[in-house]
């Protein structure tokens, strides 16, 4: 039988060492901008929470490691802190860096060409484009002899 006071929603707060670490991050870059985080009473959780629209209880749990599964509360807090909300997602444990990584620039089995890599670079003036569509084609053709020394070396 279950205690009346027992939680039975699947959303409990998750205590794991990567939370740990979590919180011990989050409170390192609050006190980088300023918040005094010495003691319960000093009021830095509270100044945080009312600048970032989170609750107090809120802030409070991250601190300790208790991790919220709603991303939207990571979002928040990312803008918050000034720390890029994929980053944050990392630090959380919600992704690893390499499901990032896909995410973020997927595998393709082809090759773009050189106007598809002006186009993601932003080159929208036509000689700059000109410019770096025959370059890119220009070196992807003659690659170095073994005995040869790359630019970038």
């Amino acid at each position: 039988m279950k205690k009346s006071n027992e939680r039975t929603t699947p959303h409990q707060p998750r205590t794991s060492a990567q939370a740990h670490k979590f919180g011990e991050w989050l409170t390192q870059r609050l006190e980088a901008l300023g918040y005094n985080l010495s003691s319960p009473r000093s009021g830095g959780r509270s100044a945080f929470a009312e600048a970032s629209g989170l609750s107090a209880s809120t802030v409070t749990r991250l601190l300790r490691g208790e991790m919220p599964t709603d991303t939207r509360i990571l979002r928040t807090l990312a803008e918050a802190i000034k720390v890029p909300y994929p980053e944050v997602l990392v630090r959380a444990g919600v992704l690893t860096r390499d499901e990032l990584a896909a995410v973020q620039v997927p595998m393709t089995k082809d090759r773009i060409t050189p106007e598809q890599a002006a186009d993601e670079l932003g080159i929208t003036d036509p000689a700059e484009r000109k410019v770096f569509v025959n370059m890119t084609r220009t070196l992807s053709r003659t690659a170095p002899d073994e005995g040869e020394q790359q630019l970038a070396d």
